[in-house]
């Protein structure tokens, strides 16, 4: 999902010159047919007896089992996550289809309970892995090759043996988590449910964001003021479910002993803390260079003397209005990637052709952008609210980004495709790179490739400075929790403590800004989650510096890192290109082809 806005209106019925073309609709049927399928009934009834059954045959009893008998457990588990994804990914998939549809939200609800019932008993399983002493598990590699393939679900597991609590206690943890999916499922709701009125026109909040890209200038303004009132307004409701969300976490960690807040998304993520550390501190101390640099310069192409912040994504003066269809969308996307490689092309076509995509915004649908994997024996889903702008273009090379990855690691089965968030981002920021740079090859003025540029270094700034300012709002906001329970106007504080310093003095902040955190969904469902953005930005474009040097054999490593999924560290993905993230210089490569973007920039007004 990306940080930007997105826009929102029903595109399908849009005539004349705002008409999009056909926009493909998702086509679920590869996962049920419906929620009265017999084969999810059948899945079910499975899912149950399997869980029981495995528990039977194999609580208390890892630490005894041979390599091969270890596989075959192993193995099991395996088809179990399966099946239960395969029906999950179907519940939520049809629910934010219509988020505001009660039947979907009765029956994501139910499954949610039914497969967190069936599979507490095998929660076990991971604390009994981390029971096997080093050199009998090592002895069980050595022996078995196909055991020694899953060596990186182990090495991950492993990881969270010094924060691991009793078995009872890990089973009661597990039971309760449905309470947590509960404040999401609020939060969700509450958002999809907001309604905007602008100039006598009744919008949902995507729609609302969108008027923020809007040429008009007293449009945005006006878009912004309402997105002010209406959080001031359910401000209460928000803060009620980060200071749940937050206490939770903070609990479920001193029970596990973790050192900050932050410690589970890192050993999540498969990432040092140092890492993430000198990721952040390169970020942070280029603020100067690239934010800050690149809004004065916005801010004299707009005339202003200084910008509000619903100038931030406001469109260059002699920026294009016109409308891209969805059939340009899908070439210029398809090109690009057949550029690169014949074999990105062919992989990403099915998602056009097969109801692997949902590209119209409608009433009920859930915001945003995503690339879902659902199971690796069917295939990814992209979820898109299209309506046409270059941006929605850059999105969709972003999700087809994530569908190829998922795509290509699906080989490596169940519990070895998922690759840790950081390196989740890899394909989609390469993939809308190199869609990019069609794009500003294809630019037949400079003033074309004056707007294409800004627009790259400001999706890039809402990739990597954005998204670190809102780690540290994410940082602030957890460490404060601790101490107590938040106010509205003590959270709204800490947002604006991040805000200045990282957009830079180009900035006027009106009043009602400081409760823009309430509808950013990464802070509610995934905390610590946005590193990632910033994380996976600065690694492409350390690759991209190599693709651009015509490194021998890229297109081929680049696939084999894609199809590696999460079998391998980042360390081991980044080395065949030369490259090594835990070298703090790493970021500073990253970093400094944003800055030579506005240099470029810069240079055009001179």
């Amino acid at each position: 999902m990306r940080d930007l806005p997105f826009p929102v209106r029903d595109a399908n019925a849009m005539g004349g010159a705002d008409n999009l073309g056909n926009l493909p609709e998702w086509d679920l049927t590869d996962l049920y047919a419906s929620e009265e399928a017999p084969e999810l009934a059948r899945d079910l009834d499975w899912l149950e007896g399997e869980c029981a059954a495995f528990a039977a045959d194999y609580e208390g009893k890892l630490a005894e089992l041979d390599a091969a008998a270890l596989l075959a457990c192993v193995q099991r588990n395996e088809k179990i996550n399966a099946v239960a994804g395969r029906i999950m990914s179907f519940a939520g998939l049809r629910y934010y289809q219509l988020t505001t549809d009660a039947e979907r939200a009765k029956f994501l609800s139910d499954m949610q309970e039914k497969i967190t019932v069936f599979t507490t008993p095998l929660v076990f399983f991971t604390l009994e892995i981390n029971r096997i002493e080093d050199d009998v598990l090592g002895a069980h590699f050595a022996a078995n090759p196909d055991l020694a393939r899953y060596e990186p679900v182990f090495r991950r597991i492993r990881a969270m043996k010094p924060y691991q609590l009793s078995d009872e206690l890990e089973k009661f943890l597990h039971d309760l988590g449905v309470v947590g999916d509960a404040w999401e499922r609020l939060f969700d709701e509450t958002i999809a449910g907001l309604t905007f009125t602008v100039d006598g026109e009744e919008l949902n909040i995507e729609g609302t964001l969108n008027l923020l890209t809007e040429q008009d200038r007293s449009k945005r303004e006006a878009a912004a003021r309402e997105l002010a009132r209406v959080f001031q307004e359910n401000i209460k409701t928000f803060a009620r479910v980060h200071n749940t969300q937050a206490k939770e976490k903070e609990i479920v960690d001193r029970w596990r002993k973790m050192p900050t807040a932050q410690t589970g998304r890192h050993l999540s993520n498969d990432v040092e803390p140092e890492v993430v550390e000198a990721l952040r501190e390169a970020v942070v101390a280029a603020y100067p260079k690239l934010s800050h640099r690149y809004y004065d310069l916005k801010r004299k192409w707009l005339g202003l003397d200084v910008m509000q912040v619903w100038d931030r994504n406001a469109p260059l003066p002699m920026e294009d209005t016109r409308t891209v269809t969805w059939e340009d969308a899908e070439k210029t996307v398809m090109e690009a990637y057949a550029a690169f490689d014949p074999r990105m092309a062919d992989i990403a076509a099915p998602f056009f052709s097969k109801g692997w995509i949902d590209a119209a915004v409608k009433p009920g649908k859930a915001p945003g952008a995503f690339a879902h994997p659902t199971v690796t024996e069917v295939h990814p889903y992209v979820m898109l609210n299209y309506l046409g702008k270059p941006r929605d273009v850059m999105t969709l090379a972003h999700e087809l980004g994530h569908g190829v990855h998922q795509v290509l690691a699906a080989d490596q089965g169940e519990m070895l495709s998922s690759t840790p968030l950081t390196l989740a981002e890899t394909a989609s920021v390469f993939g809308e790179m190199l869609t990019f740079r069609k794009m500003l090859d294809q630019a037949e003025t400079p003033e074309q490739r004056k707007v294409l540029l800004a627009g790259k270094v400001e999706d890039m700034i809402n990739t990597v400075v954005r998204q670190i300012a809102f780690y540290d709002f994410e940082c602030k906001l957890h460490a404060a929790r601790r101490e107590g329970e938040l106010t509205p106007d003590d959270i709204n504080a800490l947002w604006m403590s991040v805000q200045a310093e990282s957009l830079g003095p180009a900035f006027e902040f009106m009043d009602g800004y400081e409760t823009f955190w309430a509808y950013i969904p990464h802070f509610v469902h995934s905390p610590f989650y946005v590193y990632a953005y910033a994380f996976g930005d600065g690694l492409v474009n350390a690759l991209y510096s190599v693709y651009e040097s015509g490194a021998e054999g890229f297109e081929d490593k680049y696939f084999e890192m894609l199809r590696a999924g999460g079998s391998k560290h980042h360390k081991e993905l980044l080395a065949p290109f030369g490259l090594d993230a835990s070298d703090p210089k790493f970021w500073d490569q990253g970093l400094s082809m944003i800055s030579g973007f506005i240099d470029e920039l810069e240079a055009m007004e001179g």
